[in-house]
């Protein structure tokens, strides 16, 4: 547990856990009891990422579980399995070794990839699905490379990190640099975002790499979406952007791809919207989990 960790949590009751599925461990951190809900984080970030939405969902009869992806924070980060199918097959298996058939997911970024993936492959468990702050590969259109005079590319990473090796050979020593540079273009409030407790999670052994492996899976990802598409999602869908980052991209992503879709927008805000205004989205969440088939789930335990 990190100063900030210790900071942000004080006087708060939350539990670290590790879970084994498919021969990975999986780091996960829980607070509060009743309805489970899934969350999952995107990159460059961790679970802590989740922690003001963590406290909400306490409060008001839910479980948060909030995760470190595969590949990043203190999970293990295997040679392969990034694609958004491998990694939902892993989240699954990690709500049921946690005793749960049923759940809400919510997914942030590249957590938002996986978190419609585990909806559309597990549609039996997801019971609602909150998707923020990202385009999905597959379902939206490729992004340019062109860009006005002026104008910022805002996905130029999404290339960047494909490449094999050369990320890594580039960063390494300079963690610090890119990540900062990240958090600085795609934040309105970054002082509000733990952006030490990243770095340091990504300076780790195996960070870097794993973190890219969601971004160098994108090719199998999209042939995967382009399936599930045929099948648009049947359970209640929230999807939300930031004003000053992917704005109605959510919403536009979705539309055809589910058929009990709601869309909002937060004000205001840039891309890391759990952190720069918590308050407004949870604001969002809460009345759409406390309205949706999620708020009658329970254990299995």
């Amino acid at each position: 547990m990190d100063l900030f960790e210790q900071q942000a949590f004080a006087g708060r009751t939350h539990e670290h856990g590790y879970a084994e599925v498919d021969g990975s461990r999986i780091h996960y951190v829980t607070e509060g009891q009743g309805v489970p809900v899934l969350l999952i984080p995107g990159w460059p970030q961790t679970w802590l990422t989740w922690r003001h939405v963590m406290q909400a969902l306490a409060a008001n009869g839910f479980q948060a579980i909030a995760v470190d992806l595969p590949g990043t924070g203190l999970s293990d980060k295997p040679q392969d399995g990034y694609d958004t199918g491998t990694t939902a097959s892993r989240l699954h298996g990690l709500m049921q070794v946690l005793g749960y058939e049923h759940y809400a997911v919510v997914g942030h970024d590249v957590g938002m990839w996986v978190a419609y993936a585990l909806a559309s492959d597990y549609p039996q468990a997801v019971e609602c699905l909150v998707l923020t702050e990202a385009v999905i590969p597959g379902l939206a259109p490729a992004p340019s490379i062109f860009a006005p005079a002026g104008q910022n590319i805002f996905l130029w990473h999404f290339m960047f990190n494909q490449l094999l090796d050369l990320p890594e050979v580039l960063i390494a020593g300079r963690e610090a640099q890119y990540l900062a540079y990240m958090f600085a273009q795609w934040s309105v409030r970054q002082d509000r975002v733990a952006v030490q407790s990243y770095i340091n999670a990504y300076s780790a052994p195996g960070g870097l790499r794993g973190g890219f492996g969601y971004y160098r899976a994108i090719p199998e990802t999209l042939a995967q979406n382009q399936r599930r598409a045929a099948r648009p999602l049947e359970m209640p869908v929230l999807a939300i952007g930031a004003e000053h980052a992917t704005n109605d991209a959510p919403l536009l992503t979705m539309q055809g791809n589910a058929l009990n879709l709601q869309g909002a927008m937060v004000p205001g805000c840039g891309h890391f919207i759990t952190e720069e205004a918590p308050e407004a989205f949870v604001a969002l969440l809460l009345p759409f989990l406390l309205a949706s088939p999620a708020s009658r789930v329970t254990a299995r335990h």
